[in-house]
């Protein structure tokens, strides 16, 4: 196995130069990092894991924190693209790490600790709020950073995100199509940007057909949550024929709360995720989800192009919604 120097030697180049194309760093030509990668995989040469981290100052690790908080982080999509966006990084060299926050602390507590102490490269963000102290704290300390969600924030920063302005938009149109005339929405809490943009897309159908927008209800972003909004709504003198909703995981909920009272079952109903169970309700629940293949992976090159240096502006996907049509959505309007 070649050593940095004899690398160095084989190829022309100095020894500088050799290693800074290991390290990926972009200053030195792509044409010759990939020349140096093919060399050294060629004669098997690996750099020294301890002495890379010590000449480039890195920790090799990308942080992402989870919320304790019931509700907040958890669903099987969300997962597997933490799990496509680890294999992407490992892929690269760095090492994704899930940092629970434990309670009686926040998720800033915790991205404070990790940027402020140099244990980690870059941060992964999830469910973003509206104003988000976090974006904020990382834009001030100038770490590399993408967002699963976008933020009100002045300053633009990297994210990848659905379209549910969109997408909440076209199920209140569709419902409207059908000739449901009192739609009601089971949102999510109005401090996280998905939820608020979501509640736009609805209010904004609602105003297009020029139907009254009062018939929404607030709840946690979990079953419990959307059962008790569902009620809420259930218990109103004129009642809605429909229900759209913020989640999936609410809308499951409000479909037991449909369970609940006479004529529940005419309530036609949709949801947001496209979770696995959602299959196997009763009835099945329509859905939405964000479109893009391998959003994980996409999760990764965006980090990777972060932490290389690239515009926020150029690091933003926004994808469209489409819909997952069953049989929840298909109640007719009745007494609409």
């Amino acid at each position: 196995m070649a050593n940095l120097k004899q690398l160095a030697q084989s190829l022309g180049l100095s020894i500088t130069t050799v290693s800074r194309a290991l390290d990926g760093y972009a200053d030195v030509a792509a044409a010759t990092r990939e020349r140096v990668r093919e060399a050294a995989d060629k004669v098997g040469y690996r750099p020294n894991a301890s002495a890379r981290r010590l000449r480039r100052q890195r920790a090799e690790l990308v942080a992402v924190t989870l919320p304790s908080d019931p509700g907040h982080i958890g669903p099987p999509h969300f997962l597997d693209m933490l799990s496509g966006c680890a294999e992407h990084l490992a892929a690269a060299g760095l090492n994704l790490v899930i940092a629970p926050v434990p309670r009686g602390e926040s998720e800033l507590d915790i991205c404070r600790r990790f940027v402020d102490g140099r244990r980690v490269d870059a941060m992964l963000l999830v469910r973003t709020k509206r104003k988000d102290e976090r974006v904020e704290f990382l834009q001030s300390r100038g770490i590399p950073f993408v967002t699963n969600g976008r933020t009100e924030s002045l300053l633009p920063h990297p994210y990848i995100d659905g379209d549910g302005f969109a997408g909440f938009r076209a199920a209140t149109l569709r419902f409207h199509a059908a000739g449901h005339r009192r739609i009601g929405h089971i949102a999510g809490p109005q401090e996280y940007y998905f939820a608020h943009d979501r509640c736009r897309g609805w209010r904004a159908a609602m105003e297009e057909c020029g139907l009254a927008t009062d018939l929404c209800a607030e709840g946690a972003p979990l079953e419990q949550g959307g059962y008790l909004a569902a009620l809420e709504l259930l218990r109103q003198p004129s009642r809605p024929t429909a229900l759209v909703c913020a989640t999936d995981e609410m809308a499951i909920g409000a479909l037991r709360a449909l369970r609940e009272v006479d004529g529940g079952n005419q309530i036609s109903i949709v949801g947001h995720d496209d979770l696995a169970m959602g299959a196997f309700t009763s009835p099945p629940l329509s859905t939405m989800r964000m479109t893009g293949e391998n959003l994980g992976a996409s999760f990764a090159s965006l980090l990777l192009r972060a932490i290389a240096g690239e515009p926020a502006e150029e690091l933003q996907e926004l994808h469209a919604i489409e819909f997952v049509d069953r049989d929840s959505h298909r109640r007719p309007a009745k007494a609409a």
